[in-house]
């Protein structure tokens, strides 16, 4: 079943004919001379006429193809994805605002999906096929991009040099348009707002583990009381891994509690702010003593061992997101990730076994 669009929608979702402009892009692709109509830019694509354009209009200027021949850089991000319609239009969609009073029919389609309004969508100029640095495409496989003058949205085809609006069946060539491009030029990116889902933590059973082990050596007849005291490191490492893809060598900050476990529990500390990035690990070490006093028999050697505790765990977060742009303006969503904790704490002190020491005479 068709589906009818108000006009005010049929610009937000890309497609202007009864082909889809995906359809229109795969189409063309497909063949190396596109076959259109030239439509000047003073003249509206309702024309009835139609004509081929000539080499000389359509070949662009020495400075034009130098341009082109710059190396572009799309726009390549995890939250600007094409979903297919499927009756109501999802959350984040991009559109633009649309002065026609007509309604048209076209089905399939896709439409541009901008999650959580993360990215800055900005339309920039282009001519005869150039398109600035990172421009959306229409598929990601493709030098094919989203472009738009002032008859509607269409598409920008690189190896055509040119822009092409779809109209009842026909591309019509443009030389001037302007293309969809994301902001790229981030300054920093800021997490806070960390809630750790204390209740949905993984915390695995406490593990004892050899630290380090001692000898004591009685050589005396006689039974010898000692109180030995020996020091280790309690070690405490913390992981964050987040759902998210940060932006090479932009500064990253992370604001949040810092969690632990204490008695097979997690229990979060005070609020911390360090520098971040994906996969971010902090090591604290604590140099701790501890002594106990033991009786070593005539003669023999006692061994005293070092344990502590392992324990892991895995705690999911929540957080807030907030991206700053050099221009002054900000962005934000919500992200989610996995705290990990690997920690050894808890150390005391176990004597061993007592054995008499070989090749020693025996106590009179």
């Amino acid at each position: 079943m068709m589906m009818k669009l108000p006009a005010l929608l049929l610009l937000l979702l890309l497609p202007l004919s009864s082909a889809s402009l995906q359809d229109i892009v795969k189409k063309s692709s497909q063949h190396r001379n596109v076959s259109v109509n030239l439509a000047p830019e003073d003249r509206i694509p309702e024309i009835t006429s139609k004509r081929t354009m000539s080499t000389d209009e359509f070949l662009p200027s020495s400075a034009m193809l130098r341009q082109k021949r710059q190396t572009t850089s799309f726009c390549n991000s995890e939250y600007l994805q094409w979903m297919t319609w499927t009756g109501s239009l999802p959350g984040g969609y991009v559109g633009i605002s649309n002065s026609d009073d007509k309604e048209v029919r076209g089905e399939p389609f896709d439409i541009l999906v901008n999650k959580d309004n993360f990215e800055i969508l900005e339309w920039q100029d282009g001519s005869y096929g150039s398109v600035p640095q990172h421009s959306v495409r229409t598929c990601w496989d493709y030098d094919i991009y989203v472009g738009k003058n002032k008859y509607g949205l269409g598409k920008v085809h690189v190896r055509n040099e040119a822009f092409f609006l779809p109209w009842k069946g026909s591309e019509y060539f443009y030389k001037s348009y302007q293309v969809l491009t994301c902001n790229q030029d981030v300054l920093s990116e800021d997490i806070s707002d960390v809630r750790y889902n204390i209740d949905g933590a993984k915390i695995s059973k406490p593990v004892l583990e050899s630290m380090n082990n001692f000898s004591n050596i009685n050589n005396d007849c006689r039974q010898v009381p000692l109180r030995p005291s020996y020091s280790s490191k309690e070690r405490f490492e913390k992981r964050w891994d987040i759902t998210h893809s940060f932006k090479a060598g932009v500064k990253m900050t992370f604001t949040g509690g810092i969690p632990g476990i204490i008695s097979g529990s997690v229990e979060v500390g005070g609020e911390v702010s360090f520098q971040f990035s994906s996969g971010h690990t902090i090591v604290q070490e604590n140099e701790r003593s501890v002594s106990m006093e033991i009786t070593i028999p005539p003669r023999h050697t006692c061994t005293v061992s070092l344990i502590g505790y392992r324990s892991q765990g895995r705690i999911p977060f929540t957080a807030s997101l907030r991206r700053t742009y050099r221009n002054g303006q900000t962005r934000s969503m919500s992200i989610s990730g996995t705290s990990t904790i690997n920690q050894v704490s808890n150390i005391h002190i176990e004597v061993g076994n007592c054995e008499p020491i070989p090749g020693t005479m025996p106590c009179v």
